[in-house]
């Protein structure tokens, strides 16, 4: 049973491009079909949003505030160890075991395969966006015929939701 849905920020929920105005203030897009999904279909059916970035930004922290998203982890390189920490703290906290395969992630680039392989050879699920690189497409269950930061991790989210 999925409990955890982890995404990668940038390249899955947005399009992984880094807009810069004159001041050097920066800017990132995120599609309001995936804000619903996180914020209104996952939380009903207990699957608890987690995101796990290797970049830090206050824009990231502000969406997710927004989306009530309580595991928002920015700055991490060493996303497996972050997400075994995760699982780990949860388990403690409600008094039971969760593991690997109580977790669907989404991702789009290398990073990201240190995360879903061990996901997915532990039975979770995985997926990625359209544009994501070839050896995460490869590796993924679910691609989604949307590219990120365009609705990915919201057909992400309901084809998961459809298998409960």
């Amino acid at each position: 049973m999925i409990k955890f849905f982890v995404m990668d920020v940038d390249g899955t929920l947005t399009d992984g491009k880094v807009y810069m105005g004159n001041d050097g203030e920066c800017f990132k897009a995120f599609d309001i079909k995936d804000g619903f999904a996180i914020k209104c279909l996952l939380p009903p059916q207990n699957i608890i949003p987690v995101i796990i970035t290797a970049r830090d930004s206050k824009i990231v922290k502000n969406r997710c505030d927004e989306l009530s998203i309580l595991e928002c982890h920015q700055n991490v390189s060493k996303k497996y160890e972050k997400l075994l920490q995760i699982l780990s703290e949860y388990s403690k906290k409600e008094r039971c075991e969760y593991t690997l395969s109580n977790v669907a992630y989404i991702g789009d680039d290398i990073l990201d395969i240190q995360c879903m392989s061990p996901v997915k050879e532990a039975g979770g699920i995985v997926g990625c966006p359209a544009n994501a690189v070839k050896q995460v497409r490869d590796l993924s269950d679910f691609i989604s015929e949307a590219k990120g930061g365009d609705g990915a991790v919201r057909e992400f989210a309901e084809w998961i939701l459809e298998r409960i």
